[in-house]
C-alpha cells in the first residue's frame, strides 16, 4: 500500500529525489532569511542534547539554532561520516561522544554562506542523498 503525497509521486526513488531537492531549497531559504523560532536553551550542550537521534532536518535546525544562540555553527565538512553515524547511534545511551565530535567542528564563521551550504550537502551525504548540490538549486 502506497501513501498519498502532495506531489503525487509513487516511485520511491523519485520521491527521495523530490524530498532532497525541496528540503535543500527550504534550508537555503532559512539561511538567507535568518528566520527561526526562538527556543530558550542557550548553550551548545543544551542544543546538542535536543538534537540527539534525529536526521537531516535536525542538523540544519541545529546549525541555525547554534548560529542564533551561541554564535557558532558546525562545519560539517570536517565531521567524518563514520564517526558521526557511530556517535549518533550511541547518543541514545550516552551523548558525550556526539557532543565531543560536534564541539570539535564548531566555527565562528556563522555568516560564511559556503560553509553552511556545503554543510547541508554533507549532511545529506551522511544519509545517502547526493542527487542535488544546494548551490545549484
Amino acid at each position: 500500500m502506497l501513501l498519498l503525497n502532495k506531489l503525487n509521486i509513487t516511485n520511491q526513488l523519485e520521491l527521495n529525489k523530490a524530498e532532497e531537492k525541496i528540503s535543500k531549497q527550504k534550508a537555503k531559504q532559512l539561511f538567507e532569511s535568518g528566520e527561526i523560532n526562538h527556543i530558550e536553551v542557550g548553550t551548545f550542550n543544551g542544543l546538542a542534547q535536543i538534537c540527539e537521534g534525529n536526521g537531516r532536518a535536525t542538523r540544519i535546525w541545529l546549525d541555525l539554532m547554534l548560529k542564533k544562540e551561541v554564535g557558532q555553527i558546525i562545519d560539517w565538512n570536517v565531521v567524518d561520516k563514520s564517526d558521526y553515524l557511530t556517535a549518533m547511534e550511541r547518543s541514545t545511551v550516552k551523548d558525550i561522544e556526539i557532543k565531543y565530535l560536534l564541539k570539535g567542528a564548531l566555527t565562528d564563521k556563522i555568516n560564511d554562506r559556503e560553509i553552511f551550504m556545503k554543510g547541508i550537502d554533507v549532511s545529506y551525504y551522511y544519509e545517502g542523498y547526493s542527487e542535488f548540490r544546494i548551490e545549484d538549486l
